[in-house]
């Protein structure tokens, strides 16, 4: 497990605290110069966050149910889209911006759940086996 940088808001550490409880999650460091501070989050070898610990840049993206995403973005001005990932599926949220805490949590929690509900038989029978 990677640690936040120094100058990381109180909101990153919190939600990687969040992040690494969640049963199965494991998250690994991007290995591109370009992507200091980049954080891959997976649950049984599939992503579901990725979280920046970038002095000026401290987000977390995420999977999201594409209805929820469009609500989201009109009600926080820290939720969009940055990234190469379909943005119909996927939002980003600027973890210095107006959106609270717990919901970003929320959010991870829900991003979480898209993708273990994505996982085969045999996968959430092992996920099963690692919460107990």
């Amino acid at each position: 497990m990677t640690s936040p940088p120094p100058a990381a808001v109180p909101q990153a550490s919190a939600l990687r605290a969040a992040i690494q409880a969640m049963p199965g999650a494991g998250g690994s460091p991007l290995a591109l110069p370009s992507a200091r501070g980049v954080t891959l989050w997976k649950v049984m070898g599939r992503m579901f966050a990725i979280q920046t610990d970038a002095p000026k840049n401290q987000s977390v993206i995420l999977k999201c149910d594409p209805h929820l995403a469009e609500i989201l973005k009109q009600q926080y001005a820290g939720v969009g889209h940055r990234s190469h990932l379909d943005r119909r599926f996927w939002i980003s949220v600027t973890l210095d911006a107006d959106v609270p805490l717990a919901e970003t949590q929320r959010l991870v929690a829900h991003s979480y759940d898209l993708v273990r509900a994505g996982l085969t038989r045999k996968q959430k029978a092992e996920l099963e086996a690692l919460a107990t």
